[in-house]
């Protein structure tokens, strides 16, 4: 114990602390997590990894809530009990090597998206394709269990960034920073197209060769995409419904139902105006 106490106060662990803190306060002030809500962590070493505590706003974290955990969920050190979502972190460092943080939010307009087991339309901005790209939607468990945590075994080695069902979402990165980047890019992009849906024009997506691009630009920054394994013309297939939900019709599926039937009406109309 009195090793992994040294370990959690070294000035390499305080670092990282210190960038929890920040990020969990622009989580907060973002309104991306309320009351007790998210967490956050970041693997130390290869067999330890430190995580924000239960029951703690993120907005109000301390260098003394941290603690330290090894990959089963068993605390090493520290005060605070460790946040009891742990173990969903937790599988995504041992799936993924290279994953070296995680940042688990409940930014509003990506949720929306979660609850209706959908997920966002690709080829649109081009700064969403390059850090997130095709995004993923895992079961809904119990949040806080074993089950829950391996929902998102199916998709952590080809997406950074995965919408939970009914809950939030999740990303990781290389660094505490980066994974919270994605979370703001994944909320940013779900408000736009929201936005975008009220406006009554369709959306417009980027070509097929240009979307080819950013996914070669994504390739040179080492980023996951499950599109790389697919043929150009692949890159920007609509989205389907992942999860207990089935298939449901896009929004801007909907536009084209509503339109087609009303150019059907009114021509009806032309052809026969006593009717």
């Amino acid at each position: 114990m009195a090793h992994w106490e040294s370990v959690l106060n070294s000035p390499e662990a305080n670092r990282f602390k210190d960038e929890i803190i920040a990020v969990g306060k622009k989580l907060w002030l973002r309104q991306y997590v309320d009351g007790n809500g998210g967490n956050i962590s970041y693997r130390l070493t290869d067999n330890a990894v430190l995580c924000t505590p239960t029951m703690v706003s993120k907005g109000d974290l301390k260098r003394e809530d941290i603690s330290l955990v090894d990959l089963d969920g068993n605390q090493l050190a520290g005060g605070p009990p460790r946040t009891s979502e742990i173990l969903l972190h937790l599988e995504i460092y041992k799936a993924v090597p290279e994953a070296r943080a995680v940042v688990h939010c409940h930014p509003p307009h990506a949720t929306a998206y979660a609850i209706t087991g959908r997920v966002p339309p690709n080829c649109i901005v081009p700064e969403f394709e390059v850090f997130i790209g095709q995004v993923a939607v895992s079961p809904y468990e119990t949040p806080g269990t074993k089950k829950f945590a391996e929902t998102i075994l199916p998709f952590v080695n080809k997406h950074n960034t995965v919408l939970l069902t009914n809950h939030g979402i999740v990303c990781w990165a290389d660094t505490v920073t980066h994974a919270e980047w994605y979370a703001e890019v994944l909320e940013t992009y779900c408000w736009t197209l929201l936005i975008a849906s009220q406006l009554g024009t369709p959306l417009s997506f980027i070509p097929p060769d240009k979307a080819t691009d950013l996914l070669r630009v994504k390739q040179r920054l080492g980023l996951p995409d499950a599109r790389l394994e697919l043929n150009e013309h692949q890159s920007c297939g609509q989205p389907e419904a992942q999860g207990a939900g089935g298939s449901v019709a896009l929004p801007n599926d909907i536009e084209a139902i509503v339109n087609a039937v009303t150019r059907a009406v009114i021509a009806k109309l032309e052809e026969n105006p006593t009717e």
